[in-house]
Protein backbone atom coordinates (compact mmCIF):
# COMPACT_ATOMS: atom_id res chain seq x y z
CA UNK A 1 0.00 0.00 0.00
CA UNK A 2 2.90 2.19 1.05
CA UNK A 3 4.52 1.62 -2.94
CA UNK A 4 1.56 2.94 -4.63
CA UNK A 5 0.36 5.77 -2.36
CA UNK A 6 4.05 7.05 -3.71
CA UNK A 7 3.78 6.30 -7.24
CA UNK A 8 0.14 8.09 -6.98
CA UNK A 9 2.00 10.85 -4.89
CA UNK A 10 4.66 11.31 -8.12
CA UNK A 11 2.48 11.30 -10.43
CA UNK A 12 0.24 14.08 -8.86
CA UNK A 13 3.08 16.01 -8.31
CA UNK A 14 4.19 15.68 -12.14
CA UNK A 15 0.32 16.41 -12.86
CA UNK A 16 0.69 19.99 -10.54
CA UNK A 17 3.66 20.94 -12.53
CA UNK A 18 2.23 20.34 -16.25
CA UNK A 19 -1.09 21.11 -15.50
CA UNK A 20 -0.75 24.95 -16.64
CA UNK A 21 1.15 24.01 -19.85
CA UNK A 22 -0.95 21.02 -20.94
CA UNK A 23 -3.63 24.00 -21.19
CA UNK A 24 -2.04 26.41 -22.77
CA UNK A 25 -0.79 23.99 -25.31
CA UNK A 26 -4.39 22.79 -25.78
CA UNK A 27 -5.36 26.21 -26.52
CA UNK A 28 -2.67 26.80 -28.63
CA UNK A 29 -3.34 23.04 -30.79
CA UNK A 30 -6.96 24.73 -31.00
CA UNK A 31 -6.28 28.10 -32.79
CA UNK A 32 -4.07 26.17 -35.09
CA UNK A 33 -6.50 23.87 -36.47
CA UNK A 34 -8.51 26.93 -36.87
CA UNK A 35 -6.11 29.49 -38.68
CA UNK A 36 -3.64 27.13 -40.20
CA UNK A 37 -5.63 25.44 -43.00
CA UNK A 38 -5.11 22.27 -44.29
CA UNK A 39 -4.34 23.40 -47.96
CA UNK A 40 -2.12 26.00 -47.05
CA UNK A 41 0.16 23.38 -45.45
CA UNK A 42 -0.37 21.81 -48.64
CA UNK A 43 0.08 24.21 -51.00
CA UNK A 44 3.96 24.39 -50.23
CA UNK A 45 4.76 20.62 -49.38
CA UNK A 46 4.35 19.58 -53.70
CA UNK A 47 7.08 20.73 -56.24
CA UNK A 48 11.12 20.75 -54.71
CA UNK A 49 13.48 18.64 -53.35
CA UNK A 50 14.74 20.74 -50.89
CA UNK A 51 12.21 23.39 -49.81
CA UNK A 52 8.90 21.10 -49.79
CA UNK A 53 11.14 18.66 -47.07
CA UNK A 54 12.27 22.29 -44.77
CA UNK A 55 8.80 23.46 -45.15
CA UNK A 56 7.00 19.98 -44.51
CA UNK A 57 9.43 19.54 -41.41
CA UNK A 58 8.84 23.10 -40.28
CA UNK A 59 5.05 22.80 -40.42
CA UNK A 60 5.33 19.89 -38.66
CA UNK A 61 7.08 21.07 -35.46
CA UNK A 62 3.78 22.77 -33.67
CA UNK A 63 1.42 20.48 -34.75
CA UNK A 64 0.26 18.11 -31.78
CA UNK A 65 -0.36 15.15 -33.06
CA UNK A 66 0.99 11.80 -31.88
CA UNK A 67 2.32 8.76 -33.96
CA UNK A 68 -1.21 7.41 -34.99
CA UNK A 69 -2.88 10.85 -35.17
CA UNK A 70 0.09 12.24 -37.91
CA UNK A 71 -0.77 9.10 -40.15
CA UNK A 72 -4.33 9.75 -41.37
CA UNK A 73 -2.69 13.95 -41.66
CA UNK A 74 0.08 12.48 -43.28
CA UNK A 75 -2.18 10.37 -46.22
CA UNK A 76 -4.33 13.61 -46.39
CA UNK A 77 -0.98 15.57 -47.66
CA UNK A 78 0.28 12.97 -49.79
CA UNK A 79 -3.03 12.38 -51.36
CA UNK A 80 -3.35 15.89 -52.12
CA UNK A 81 0.01 16.07 -54.13
CA UNK A 82 2.77 16.53 -51.22
CA UNK A 83 6.12 14.20 -52.05
CA UNK A 84 7.71 11.36 -50.18
CA UNK A 85 10.24 13.75 -48.99
CA UNK A 86 7.87 16.21 -47.99
CA UNK A 87 5.60 13.41 -45.97
CA UNK A 88 8.52 11.48 -44.58
CA UNK A 89 9.89 14.78 -43.32
CA UNK A 90 5.70 16.03 -41.69
CA UNK A 91 5.86 11.99 -40.30
CA UNK A 92 9.03 12.43 -38.00
CA UNK A 93 8.52 16.61 -37.17
CA UNK A 94 5.66 16.05 -36.26
CA UNK A 95 4.91 13.20 -33.44
CA UNK A 96 8.04 14.31 -32.11
CA UNK A 97 7.16 17.69 -31.14
CA UNK A 98 4.05 20.24 -30.96
CA UNK A 99 3.13 22.92 -28.77
CA UNK A 100 1.56 20.70 -26.36
CA UNK A 101 4.72 19.02 -25.56
CA UNK A 102 6.79 21.47 -25.86
CA UNK A 103 4.99 23.41 -23.00
CA UNK A 104 5.36 20.22 -20.90
CA UNK A 105 8.89 19.65 -21.41
CA UNK A 106 9.35 23.48 -19.87
CA UNK A 107 7.15 22.65 -17.20
CA UNK A 108 8.72 19.11 -16.34
CA UNK A 109 12.22 19.55 -17.21
CA UNK A 110 14.50 22.30 -18.17
CA UNK A 111 15.37 25.48 -20.85
CA UNK A 112 17.96 23.16 -22.73
CA UNK A 113 16.16 20.13 -22.98
CA UNK A 114 12.70 22.40 -24.27
CA UNK A 115 14.84 24.21 -27.16
CA UNK A 116 16.97 20.60 -28.00
CA UNK A 117 14.02 18.35 -28.88
CA UNK A 118 12.48 20.53 -31.63
CA UNK A 119 16.06 21.34 -33.29
CA UNK A 120 16.46 17.69 -33.09
CA UNK A 121 13.23 16.61 -34.57
CA UNK A 122 13.60 19.52 -37.08
CA UNK A 123 17.29 18.23 -38.00
CA UNK A 124 16.19 14.78 -37.94
CA UNK A 125 13.44 15.37 -40.11
CA UNK A 126 14.66 17.60 -42.78
CA UNK A 127 17.55 14.94 -43.61
CA UNK A 128 15.17 11.84 -43.88
CA UNK A 129 13.08 13.91 -46.10
CA UNK A 130 15.79 15.19 -48.69
CA UNK A 131 17.17 11.89 -48.56
CA UNK A 132 14.41 9.99 -49.73
CA UNK A 133 13.76 12.94 -52.34
CA UNK A 134 17.52 12.25 -53.50
CA UNK A 135 16.81 9.01 -54.09
CA UNK A 136 13.34 8.91 -55.74
CA UNK A 137 13.14 11.17 -59.25
CA UNK A 138 9.32 11.93 -59.69
CA UNK A 139 8.34 13.63 -62.94
CA UNK A 140 6.80 16.72 -63.00
CA UNK A 141 3.31 15.84 -63.44
CA UNK A 142 2.83 13.64 -60.42
CA UNK A 143 3.74 17.07 -58.36
CA UNK A 144 -0.56 18.06 -59.77
CA UNK A 145 -2.08 18.35 -56.59
CA UNK A 146 -5.63 18.82 -55.54
CA UNK A 147 -5.98 20.65 -52.53
CA UNK A 148 -8.55 20.23 -49.81
CA UNK A 149 -9.96 24.04 -49.05
CA UNK A 150 -13.05 23.35 -47.62
CA UNK A 151 -13.79 25.35 -44.43
CA UNK A 152 -12.02 24.21 -41.30
CA UNK A 153 -14.80 25.98 -39.49
CA UNK A 154 -18.08 23.75 -39.97
CA UNK A 155 -17.37 22.89 -43.75
CA UNK A 156 -19.48 25.49 -44.93
CA UNK A 157 -17.58 25.89 -48.66
CA UNK A 158 -15.93 24.04 -50.21
CA UNK A 159 -13.41 27.05 -51.19
CA UNK A 160 -12.74 26.81 -54.75
CA UNK A 161 -15.56 28.58 -55.67
CA UNK A 162 -15.07 30.54 -53.01
CA UNK A 163 -12.45 33.48 -53.05
CA UNK A 164 -10.29 33.66 -48.98
CA UNK A 165 -11.67 37.12 -48.99
CA UNK A 166 -15.09 36.65 -49.24
CA UNK A 167 -14.76 33.08 -46.97
CA UNK A 168 -13.42 35.70 -44.26
CA UNK A 169 -16.54 37.21 -43.97
CA UNK A 170 -18.30 33.72 -43.26
CA UNK A 171 -17.24 33.07 -39.58
CA UNK A 172 -16.47 36.07 -36.71
CA UNK A 173 -13.49 35.28 -34.35
CA UNK A 174 -15.21 34.60 -31.68
CA UNK A 175 -16.45 31.76 -33.60
CA UNK A 176 -13.73 30.66 -34.67
CA UNK A 177 -12.24 30.92 -31.10
CA UNK A 178 -15.02 28.54 -29.92
CA UNK A 179 -14.38 26.39 -32.97
CA UNK A 180 -11.20 26.20 -31.68
CA UNK A 181 -11.43 25.53 -28.10
CA UNK A 182 -14.08 22.64 -28.86
CA UNK A 183 -11.92 21.23 -31.33
CA UNK A 184 -9.00 21.10 -28.53
CA UNK A 185 -11.41 19.85 -25.63
CA UNK A 186 -12.79 17.10 -27.82
CA UNK A 187 -10.62 15.77 -30.49
CA UNK A 188 -6.88 17.06 -28.94
CA UNK A 189 -7.06 16.14 -25.38
CA UNK A 190 -9.81 13.62 -26.27
CA UNK A 191 -6.92 11.60 -28.09
CA UNK A 192 -4.39 12.51 -25.77
CA UNK A 193 -5.77 12.08 -22.55
CA UNK A 194 -5.47 7.97 -21.86
CA UNK A 195 -1.49 8.32 -23.43
CA UNK A 196 -0.73 10.94 -21.18
CA UNK A 197 -2.40 9.67 -17.76
CA UNK A 198 -0.61 6.69 -18.37
CA UNK A 199 2.76 8.53 -18.88
CA UNK A 200 2.08 9.77 -15.51
CA UNK A 201 1.60 6.63 -13.88
CA UNK A 202 4.56 4.75 -15.73
CA UNK A 203 6.45 8.24 -14.29
CA UNK A 204 5.75 7.41 -11.21
CA UNK A 205 6.45 3.67 -10.92
CA UNK A 206 9.89 4.76 -12.51
CA UNK A 207 10.32 7.15 -9.39
CA UNK A 208 8.81 5.38 -6.84
CA UNK A 209 10.16 1.94 -7.90
CA UNK A 210 13.30 1.85 -10.00
CA UNK A 211 16.27 2.10 -7.64
CA UNK A 212 18.23 5.02 -9.13
CA UNK A 213 21.69 3.40 -9.24
CA UNK A 214 20.33 0.55 -11.84
CA UNK A 215 19.59 3.93 -13.86
CA UNK A 216 22.74 5.57 -13.02
CA UNK A 217 24.78 2.56 -14.23
CA UNK A 218 23.30 1.19 -17.42
CA UNK A 219 21.30 4.92 -18.96
CA UNK A 220 23.99 7.54 -17.19
CA UNK A 221 25.51 8.54 -20.58
CA UNK A 222 27.61 7.49 -23.49
CA UNK A 223 26.53 5.53 -26.57
CA UNK A 224 25.66 2.37 -25.01
CA UNK A 225 22.83 4.47 -23.29
CA UNK A 226 21.72 5.76 -26.32
CA UNK A 227 21.62 2.67 -28.43
CA UNK A 228 19.52 1.05 -25.05
CA UNK A 229 16.80 3.93 -25.03
CA UNK A 230 16.78 3.56 -29.22
CA UNK A 231 15.70 -0.17 -28.64
CA UNK A 232 13.01 0.73 -25.84
CA UNK A 233 11.93 3.57 -27.46
CA UNK A 234 11.15 2.13 -31.22
CA UNK A 235 8.79 -0.02 -30.55
CA UNK A 236 6.68 2.04 -27.65
CA UNK A 237 3.71 3.03 -28.76
CA UNK A 238 3.25 6.47 -26.92
CA UNK A 239 2.73 10.17 -27.66
CA UNK A 240 4.92 12.85 -27.43
CA UNK A 241 2.54 14.43 -24.41
CA UNK A 242 2.98 11.06 -22.69
CA UNK A 243 6.92 10.79 -23.18
CA UNK A 244 7.37 13.79 -21.22
CA UNK A 245 7.03 13.12 -17.80
CA UNK A 246 8.31 9.42 -18.20
CA UNK A 247 11.81 11.11 -19.14
CA UNK A 248 11.13 13.47 -16.23
CA UNK A 249 11.46 10.38 -13.74
CA UNK A 250 14.43 9.10 -16.15
CA UNK A 251 16.49 12.08 -15.45
CA UNK A 252 15.38 12.69 -11.61
CA UNK A 253 16.66 8.92 -11.72
CA UNK A 254 20.07 9.50 -12.93
CA UNK A 255 19.67 8.68 -16.73
CA UNK A 256 21.57 11.31 -18.68
CA UNK A 257 19.60 13.49 -20.53
CA UNK A 258 21.03 12.77 -24.02
CA UNK A 259 19.70 9.35 -23.09
CA UNK A 260 16.23 10.53 -22.60
CA UNK A 261 16.13 12.89 -25.61
CA UNK A 262 16.52 9.29 -27.57
CA UNK A 263 13.43 8.15 -26.19
CA UNK A 264 11.79 11.18 -26.57
CA UNK A 265 12.39 10.96 -30.19
CA UNK A 266 11.83 8.03 -31.20
CA UNK A 267 8.91 7.01 -28.72
CA UNK A 268 6.65 9.28 -30.42
CA UNK A 269 7.67 8.89 -34.08
CA UNK A 270 7.76 4.73 -34.05
CA UNK A 271 5.69 2.12 -33.39
CA UNK A 272 5.20 -0.95 -34.32
CA UNK A 273 1.69 -0.26 -35.79
CA UNK A 274 2.62 2.28 -37.17
CA UNK A 275 5.29 1.00 -39.22
CA UNK A 276 2.88 -1.65 -41.23
CA UNK A 277 0.85 1.74 -42.23
CA UNK A 278 4.76 3.78 -43.04
CA UNK A 279 5.35 0.56 -45.34
CA UNK A 280 1.72 0.62 -47.56
CA UNK A 281 2.10 4.87 -47.82
CA UNK A 282 5.44 5.40 -48.45
CA UNK A 283 6.96 2.14 -50.00
CA UNK A 284 9.69 -0.16 -48.54
CA UNK A 285 12.47 2.35 -49.56
CA UNK A 286 11.17 4.94 -47.61
CA UNK A 287 10.22 3.19 -44.53
CA UNK A 288 13.87 1.64 -44.26
CA UNK A 289 15.50 5.26 -44.79
CA UNK A 290 12.43 7.24 -42.23
CA UNK A 291 14.42 4.15 -39.82
CA UNK A 292 17.49 4.76 -40.22
CA UNK A 293 18.00 8.07 -40.42
CA UNK A 294 15.40 8.96 -37.70
CA UNK A 295 17.68 6.11 -35.33
CA UNK A 296 21.54 7.93 -36.93
CA UNK A 297 20.03 11.42 -35.67
CA UNK A 298 18.31 10.27 -32.47
CA UNK A 299 21.98 8.96 -31.06
CA UNK A 300 23.60 11.85 -32.43
CA UNK A 301 21.56 14.57 -31.43
CA UNK A 302 21.39 12.56 -27.39
CA UNK A 303 25.31 12.49 -27.76
CA UNK A 304 25.55 16.08 -28.56
CA UNK A 305 23.29 17.07 -25.96
CA UNK A 306 25.17 15.26 -23.43
CA UNK A 307 28.34 17.19 -24.53
CA UNK A 308 26.26 20.30 -24.11
CA UNK A 309 25.04 20.02 -20.25
CA UNK A 310 28.64 18.84 -20.00
CA UNK A 311 30.31 21.83 -21.39
CA UNK A 312 27.77 23.94 -19.50
CA UNK A 313 28.33 22.30 -16.09
CA UNK A 314 24.78 21.90 -15.92
CA UNK A 315 23.09 19.12 -14.30
CA UNK A 316 19.83 18.19 -15.76
CA UNK A 317 18.83 16.88 -12.17
CA UNK A 318 19.43 19.16 -10.46
CA UNK A 319 17.28 21.45 -12.37
CA UNK A 320 14.69 19.50 -13.91
CA UNK A 321 11.14 20.65 -12.93
CA UNK A 322 12.27 23.77 -11.84
CA UNK A 323 10.85 25.49 -15.09
CA UNK A 324 7.46 24.35 -13.20
CA UNK A 325 8.08 26.34 -9.97
CA UNK A 326 7.67 29.75 -11.72
CA UNK A 327 4.00 28.87 -11.56
CA UNK A 328 2.08 29.73 -8.15
CA UNK A 329 0.95 26.42 -6.40
CA UNK A 330 -2.76 27.45 -6.37
CA UNK A 331 -2.72 27.93 -10.08
CA UNK A 332 -1.14 24.51 -10.64
CA UNK A 333 -4.13 23.02 -8.15
CA UNK A 334 -6.22 24.99 -10.56
CA UNK A 335 -4.89 24.05 -13.73
CA UNK A 336 -4.63 20.27 -12.24
CA UNK A 337 -8.21 20.04 -11.47
CA UNK A 338 -9.31 21.38 -14.87
CA UNK A 339 -7.35 19.14 -16.57
CA UNK A 340 -9.02 16.02 -14.44
CA UNK A 341 -12.28 17.17 -15.23
CA UNK A 342 -11.81 17.94 -19.16
CA UNK A 343 -10.01 14.34 -19.00
CA UNK A 344 -13.24 12.22 -17.62
CA UNK A 345 -15.36 12.27 -20.40
CA UNK A 346 -12.17 10.54 -22.81
CA UNK A 347 -11.26 8.68 -19.94
CA UNK A 348 -14.82 6.67 -19.81
CA UNK A 349 -15.17 6.48 -23.88
CA UNK A 350 -11.59 4.97 -23.31
CA UNK A 351 -12.78 2.18 -20.79
CA UNK A 352 -15.66 1.55 -22.83
CA UNK A 353 -13.89 0.98 -26.32
CA UNK A 354 -13.11 -2.23 -26.55
CA UNK A 355 -9.62 -2.84 -27.62
CA UNK A 356 -9.28 -3.24 -31.20
CA UNK A 357 -7.59 -6.37 -33.29
CA UNK A 358 -4.56 -4.73 -35.44
CA UNK A 359 -5.57 -5.40 -38.47
CA UNK A 360 -3.54 -2.11 -39.71
CA UNK A 361 -1.37 -2.76 -42.80
CA UNK A 362 -2.33 -6.35 -43.38
CA UNK A 363 -2.40 -7.08 -46.81
CA UNK A 364 -1.06 -4.03 -47.72
CA UNK A 365 2.38 -4.12 -50.47
CA UNK A 366 4.60 -1.08 -50.87
CA UNK A 367 2.72 1.70 -53.07
CA UNK A 368 -0.69 0.49 -52.76
CA UNK A 369 -3.43 3.20 -52.05
CA UNK A 370 -4.43 4.02 -48.40
CA UNK A 371 -7.51 5.85 -48.15
CA UNK A 372 -7.68 8.47 -45.63
CA UNK A 373 -10.95 7.20 -44.01
CA UNK A 374 -9.03 4.00 -43.64
CA UNK A 375 -6.47 5.18 -41.33
CA UNK A 376 -8.36 7.55 -39.96
CA UNK A 377 -10.52 4.82 -38.51
CA UNK A 378 -7.95 2.44 -37.77
CA UNK A 379 -5.48 4.97 -35.85
CA UNK A 380 -8.02 7.16 -34.02
CA UNK A 381 -9.21 4.13 -31.71
CA UNK A 382 -5.69 2.84 -31.54
CA UNK A 383 -4.59 6.54 -30.63
CA UNK A 384 -6.83 6.16 -28.07
CA UNK A 385 -6.83 2.72 -26.70
CA UNK A 386 -2.77 2.32 -24.81
CA UNK A 387 -1.92 -1.22 -24.72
Amino acid sequence: MGVIINILAESWHLLLEASVYILFGMLVGGLLKVFLSPSFVADHLGKGKFGSVIKAALFGIPIPLCSCGVLPAAASLKRQGANNGATTAFLISTPESGVDSMAITYALLDPIMTVARPVSAFITAVAAGISENLLHTQKDEDWKQVIDRSCPIDNCCDGNECPPEEHARHHSFLEKLWAGLKFAVDDLWGDLAGWFFAGLLLAGIIAAVIPQELMTRYLGGGIHSMLIMLLVGIPMYICATASTPVAAALILKGVSPGAALVFLLVGPATNVTSLSVLFGLLGRRATAIYLVMLSLFAVLSGLVLDMIYSGLGVSASAIAGQAGEVVPYWLQFTGAIIVILLSVRPLINLFRRPIPRNKTGEGRKSGDDISLESLQADHKTECRTPT
